[in-house]
């Protein structure tokens, strides 16, 4: 089985069309055509079903598709290790970041990867972690930050960070109930304004549909208070939630740090969830199916050194 030839299945099948992945690959689209009918020939299956809107594989395609990410993958891995024989750490390394922390670290992260892995190339994906799970188990994704990642054979999960979620809400907006002034005591998250759960369960929210890890704790918090969140709107989109909320539309509950997400956060106000506090965890995960090269591990090392960095004033 010709690598290349299964390379350029792997990217068809993955994008459902031949002309975004001949864009992709770099290839022309009759030549790769060519390439895949070859692959098919040889293994006698059909492996992709042609249709006027792109290409769906085949049960057979599936099957290969399984595999095939598998071999790509460890041919990388070979590939790596070799390169760092000859004394350098080399090879992509494909992270998921989640929206709500995309902003705060891409740059930092960046530098660090350049500065730390310069033979490397870094490829940072955005996404819920729903999505980002999935993008680990198919090979997408070496690791990703997850929120309140489940333990699970299938990952290797290293906890970064633990965080209290706030309420995000427009300053002009009516004061809801239950708020109580914050302490004299120093510094910011003393500073702040707090409000009971059961207040918050009663205010018109803007949350992620499920499963969204956000969405998902919230509920069960509220559920062990008896109570249920008052949701008003469905918005998978960070940037759509804190837009809506500066009109007013609605509040937000979501790490304190999403604000670094917008040019001006002046028109926000933020207050201390308790009784009880809403406590998120910040994972990083990896697929335990794959074996990490050292180029992934020093990544591992940068991606955790930066985190810490980057929340650190918002501990």
């Amino acid at each position: 089985m010709d690598l290349k030839q299964l390379e350029y299945f792997v990217r068809v099948a993955e994008l459902g069309s031949f002309t975004r992945a001949s864009i992709a690959l770099d290839i022309a689209q009759p030549a790769l055509s060519r390439q895949v009918r070859l692959l098919e020939v040889e293994l006698r299956q059909n492996l992709l079903t042609r249709t006027g809107r792109g290409a769906i594989p085949t049960e057979a395609g599936k099957l290969l598709l399984k595999h095939g990410r598998g071999i790509l993958h460890q041919v990388e891995v070979a590939r790596e290790e070799l390169a760092a024989v000859r004394g350098g750490l080399a090879g992509r390394v494909s992270i998921g970041l989640p929206p709500s922390l995309s902003k705060l670290i891409t740059v930092p992260l960046t530098h660090a990867f350049r500065q730390q892995l310069p033979l490397a190339q870094l490829t940072l994906t955005e996404g819920f972690s729903v999505l980002m799970q999935e993008g680990l188990r198919v090979g997408n994704l070496d690791m990703a930050v997850l929120y309140n990642a489940e333990r699970s054979p299938e990952l290797e999960v290293t906890t970064l960070h633990a965080e209290e979620l706030v309420l995000i809400s427009h300053k002009t907006g009516v004061k809801p109930a239950g708020i109580k002034p914050a302490g004299s005591k120093k510094g910011a998250r003393e500073k702040r304004q707090t409000i009971r759960l059961a207040a918050v369960a009663e205010l018109p929210l803007i949350l992620p549909s499920r499963p969204n890890a956000f969405r998902i704790l919230i509920e069960g918090e509220m559920i062990t208070i008896g109570c249920k969140p008052q949701v008003t709107l469905e918005v998978d989109g960070l940037n759509a939630i804190l837009s809506l909320v500066r009109e007013g539309m609605g509040h937000a509950i979501l790490p304190s740090y999403t604000l670094s997400n917008v040019e001006d956060p002046a028109p926000f106000t933020l207050r201390s969830i308790h009784s009880p506090r809403i406590m998120s965890e910040l994972t990083l995960a990896r697929s335990s199916r794959r074996a990490s090269t050292d180029t992934q591990k020093m990544a591992i090392e940068v991606v955790t050194s930066v985190v810490a960095q980057a929340l650190k004033p918002y501990t």
